[in-house]
C-alpha cells in the first residue's frame, strides 16, 4: 500500500483500502489485516484506520465483528458519496459525545461546589474563541473544558469513558472546525456552566442538548441534502 501523505488522512485512508479491494487483494468474506497492520501499511495512527474504517463499513464495504475483526462485505458497496458517509460516522461520534454530556452536567449540576463553578469558568476563559488560531491548541483548551464538566460529576465511570473516548471528543471538536458545522460559542458553553450553577439537573441536560442541537441539525441537512 502506499504511504500517505495528504492532510485529510481519513479520507486518503478510507479511498487507499477501497483502492486495495478494486485491485482485489482481498475477496468478498475475506478478513482485513488488523488495525496495527493497517496502521503500518498506510503510515497513518491507529485512531486515523478506525476512522477509516468506520467510513467504509458504513457504505457497506466492510463489516466489523465484535471480537473478530473486520471483514470485507462488498466490492461496491452502497456507493455512497465519501463525504456523506464521513457525516453519518460523525453524526453517531456527536450522539455518543451526548450521551456523556448530557449525564455528567445532570450530576455536575447536584454536585458541583463553588470552587468547581471557578474552575470551569477559568478553563472557558482559557479556551476563548478560535478565532483562526492554532487548531490543535485550541481544541485542546476545548477539551480540557468539556473534561472539567465530566469531572465536576464526582463519576469516575463517566470520567473514566470520557478519557476512553478521548480521541473521539477531539474529532468532534475539531471538526466544528472544519466542516460546514456551526462551533458552539461562548455563550453557548457559559450557557452550560450556568445551568450547573443552578443546581437543577433539568436545566443542565437542557443546555448541554441545546448546545449540541445546531450541530446535529446541520448533520441532518447534509446528509438529506
Amino acid at each position: 500500500m502506499r504511504t500517505l501523505s495528504r492532510s485529510s488522512l481519513a479520507d486518503t485512508a478510507a479511498e487507499a483500502i477501497r483502492g486495495e479491494i478494486l485491485a482485489r487483494r482481498w475477496t468478498v468474506g475475506e478478513k482485513l489485516p488488523n488495525e496495527a497492520a493497517l496502521s503500518a501499511a498506510l503510515s497513518v495512527s491507529r485512531g486515523t484506520v478506525r476512522e477509516a474504517v468506520r467510513v467504509l463499513v458504513s457504505q457497506g464495504i466492510l463489516e466489523t465483528r465484535q471480537g473478530s475483526g473486520t471483514y470485507l462485505r462488498s466490492t461496491s458497496g452502497t456507493a455512497l458519496p465519501l463525504a456523506t458517509a464521513r457525516r453519518a460516522g460523525l453524526r453517531e461520534q456527536f450522539e455518543a459525545r451526548l450521551a456523556l454530556d448530557v449525564e455528567a452536567a445532570r450530576l455536575a449540576a447536584l454536585r458541583c461546589s463553588p470552587a468547581d463553578i471557578d474552575r470551569l469558568r477559568r478553563l472557558l476563559a482559557e479556551r476563548g474563541d478560535h478565532g483562526g488560531g492554532d487548531k490543535a491548541a485550541f481544541v485542546a483548551r476545548d477539551f480540557a473544558f468539556h473534561r472539567a464538566v465530566i469531572e465536576t460529576s464526582r463519576n469516575h465511570v463517566l470520567i473514566g469513558l470520557y478519557e476512553f473516548s478521548s480521541e473521539l471528543i477531539a474529532q468532534t471538536i475539531a471538526a466544528t472546525l472544519d466542516d460546514d458545522l456551526p462551533e458552539p460559542d461562548m455563550a453557548a458553553h457559559s450557557a452550560i456552566i450556568d445551568a450547573i450553577q443552578s443546581g437543577v439537573s433539568d436545566r443542565a441536560d437542557a443546555a448541554v442538548r441545546c448546545f449540541m442541537a445546531p450541530v446535529l441539525a446541520a448533520l441532518d441537512k447534509a446528509l438529506t441534502s
